[in-house]
């Protein structure tokens, strides 16, 4: 009796509750996630046990220790992991601190923004390179090597950018059964879109941001029901606004790695140099716009996400030749869309009752389509004259065909190169073509696979979250004594009127 009501409270969930009580449903559905949570993890160390090894440069019996050699690169260096590690250590930052403080705006979903967004990550690091080993077995096993895990790290990505048009509704539970569905699709469609139709994305733009955007709102389409976008709770405060412009900031510092880690040579330079010129040009315009949308005033949300645009829309080029003062227009464009994006089109967008919490049409959905059209047309203009024999290295399908599938050599700057099996001998607007292919499945993947998961995250036995817990922490967390989120309905929390809900959150 002399302890705190707020310290009893947890005793109390152990005790018999009445078989249709909102306690009992809440502990139950709480025991179903760890059950569900820890049979994956068992699930996947079987599975990497029966179909993971080690890349030949990690593995000690073939190098280091055991024979008492490094690789000749490796002699002599202090990072022997490679020029792709420093960039991967970007990334990671990218994925749990940018994008998991990105998504604390909501003032009463602290905890689930930047919580769910670290059990979504380090779920989808382990299902993310199972996945996408199947696709490339080779002698019953599939190899891990830094590149993996930067991959690996993209693909959460994609995940997290669906997740946040479904922010604020979603249950633990229902966040892996995300993950393991939207995951195969991905990288299928991938796949496709790099093995086959040999279309360049080096940052990702097409096949991580528009799928993750679409397929997210494609999602939360299927998941809502009338009346779910009136919830006063799906607002910001002052102090949850600055905390989600930390995410901004991590994001904003790391973005020209996440565009350029997976290049090479100068290519790899030339994506860095892009990114950093569009995401300075994107952020000056974005404040630009925003300050003339908003009546001279600068409004948040669009200094929080439109700032970042820039990276996204020259994502899918950032490794061409697009010269600087491309990269510059590019991050114009971008800014604009976004901050257009925010002010006009996410209002029409929930007048439709198709609701995207995090905004992600306007950060990752508008400026990734912008990067997959600009990816056409650089892709139709690129020649021979401009790359000279790197045009090989960014689209190794119009490297000539070879006799009986030989590889084709070439020489570039850092020395020579090959392209396995040969090229397909395309030509630029074949190529157009093929990146206008990749572009358009893509967006058929994401949509389809997203109302697909959307029904399947309405089944009872995955506990949906109610709407009069929409937006709120203390559903699934222990919460401090000065958490002040009230149910739906009650005082300080209720629905919003027709004008209001019109208005931009």
């Amino acid at each position: 009796s002399l302890l705190p009501v707020q310290f009893c409270k947890p005793a109390f969930a152990f005790l018999p509750q009445s078989p249709g009580s909102a306690a009992a449903t809440m502990e139950f559905g709480n025991a179903k996630f760890g059950a569900v949570a820890l049979a994956l993890q068992a699930l996947f160390v079987a599975l990497f046990a029966a179909f993971a090894k080690y890349d030949e440069q990690a593995d000690a019996g073939l190098w280091g220790n055991a024979t008492g050699r490094l690789r000749p690169a490796e002699v002599g260096t202090e990072n022997s992991l490679g020029p792709n590690y420093p960039m991967f250590q970007d990334v990671h930052v990218m994925i749990f601190a940018g994008f998991g403080f990105l998504m604390t705006f909501l003032k009463w979903y602290g905890f689930c923004s930047v919580g769910l967004n670290m059990l979504i990550s380090a779920l989808v690091i382990q299902w993310g390179m199972l996945v996408n080993g199947f696709f490339h077995l080779k002698d019953a096993k599939f190899s891990i090597d830094i590149q993996g895990l930067l991959a690996a790290d993209f693909a959460c990505a994609a995940v997290l950018i669906s997740f946040g048009a479904m922010l604020g509704r979603l249950s633990p539970l229902q966040c892996l059964v995300l993950s393991l569905v939207e995951i195969p699709i991905f990288v299928a469609n991938e796949y496709v879109g790099l093995y086959i139709f040999k279309a360049a994305d080096m940052g990702g733009s097409m096949f991580v941001h528009v799928f993750g955007a679409y397929f997210g709102i494609a999602a939360s389409k299927a998941l809502t029901a009338p009346g779910d976008g009136k919830n006063s709770n799906d607002h910001s405060g002052y102090s949850s606004d600055l905390f989600a412009m930390i995410g901004t900031i991590f994001l904003w510092l790391y973005w020209p790695s996440f565009n350029a880690g997976l290049a090479s040579g100068d290519d790899k330079h030339r994506a860095v140099i892009n990114t950093y010129l569009s995401l300075a040009a994107c952020t000056v315009v974005a404040y630009a716009a925003s300050a003339l949308f908003e009546k001279g005033k600068f409004e948040m949300s669009h200094i929080q996400n439109a700032t970042l645009a820039g990276g996204v829309a020259v994502g899918t080029v950032a490794d061409m030749m697009i010269r600087p003062y491309g990269a510059l227009i590019i991050g114009c464009l971008a800014g604009l869309l976004s901050v257009f994006g925010y002010a006009v089109i996410a209002k029409k967008l929930r007048a439709a009752n198709i609701l995207d919490t995090c905004g992600v049409n306007n950060l990752h959905g508008m400026p990734g389509l912008l990067a997959g059209l600009l990816g056409i047309i650089y892709s139709a203009s690129a020649s021979l004259d401009d790359y000279g024999n790197g045009l090989y290295q960014i689209f190794p399908a119009r490297a000539p065909v070879t006799a009986n599938g030989s590889a084709f050599e070439y020489v570039v700057k850092d020395g020579t190169l090959s392209v396995e099996g040969g090229g397909a001998g395309r030509s630029a607007g074949s190529q157009a073509a093929f990146q206008a292919a990749a572009l358009g499945l893509t967006l058929l993947c994401a949509v389809l696979g997203g109302l697909l998961t959307g029904f399947i995250l309405r089944l009872p036995i995955l506990d949906p979250v109610r709407m009069e817990n929409f937006f709120q922490d203390d559903r699934f967390w222990h919460v401090p004594s000065n958490y002040d989120a009230r149910p739906f309905g009650g005082e300080g929390s209720v629905p919003l009127n027709d004008k209001e809900a019109e208005e931009p959150v």
